[in-house]
């Protein structure tokens, strides 16, 4: 059996997080990260530019999915059923059996000033997408702004309900499809 094991990229980001986790993001290496996961530093910035990336690298693919699907939402949808098809494609992705990551992801990011304002920065960059999305199909403004903030406000805040829950609890989607109706019963 050869010693090559798989998915290096999932094995650095478990090695960071534990990492960022028990020793704080500011005090671990990409050195360090590499060598708990079992490979070379080298490696590590084959995957990452640098280590806030662990934290953030997957977000042009989730910004895509989330903006594919708004703009593939039935044309009837309003904008907010267009964005709850967004938050359909993002629970999707993050919630492959990822809380236990997730949860680690929060608590790096909520000890960390710069990665928390990083992580703003993020949703804000998706609502942007969002609402240009939304206004393609026909929503003006400042509707299809309010929709995409609010849209990427629910995916927040059932993120961290999400991760912050046992094991058991529901799946991401779920607790996304239930943030979603909250905010709508909002009057």
């Amino acid at each position: 059996m050869g010693r090559w094991k798989p998915d290096s990229r999932g094995r650095l980001e478990e090695a960071a997080l534990t990492l960022y986790s028990q020793r704080g993001f500011d005090q671990t290496t990409a050195a360090q990260i590499a060598s708990m996961a079992g490979l070379t530093e080298r490696t590590f910035f084959r995957h990452f530019a640098d280590k806030r990336e662990v934290l953030f690298g997957g977000s042009p693919i989730l910004r895509d999915r989330i903006v594919a699907a708004v703009a593939s939402a039935p044309e009837s949808a309003g904008p907010l059923d267009a964005v709850g098809k967004g938050l359909d494609a993002a629970a999707a992705l993050l919630g492959e059996g990822r809380r236990d990551l997730a949860r680690k992801r929060f608590t790096v990011i909520a000890s960390n000033p710069g990665l928390h304002e990083r992580e703003l920065a993020k949703l804000a960059e998706y609502a942007a997408a969002i609402a240009g999305v939304l206004r393609l199909r026909g929503v003006g403004e400042p509707e299809a702004s309010m929709a995409a903030d609010a849209g990427m406000t629910v995916m927040r805040v059932a993120l961290q309900a999400w991760a912050d829950d046992d094991e058991r609890g529901p799946e991401l989607g779920a607790v996304m499809e239930n943030a979603l109706r909250k905010l709508r019963a909002l009057r």
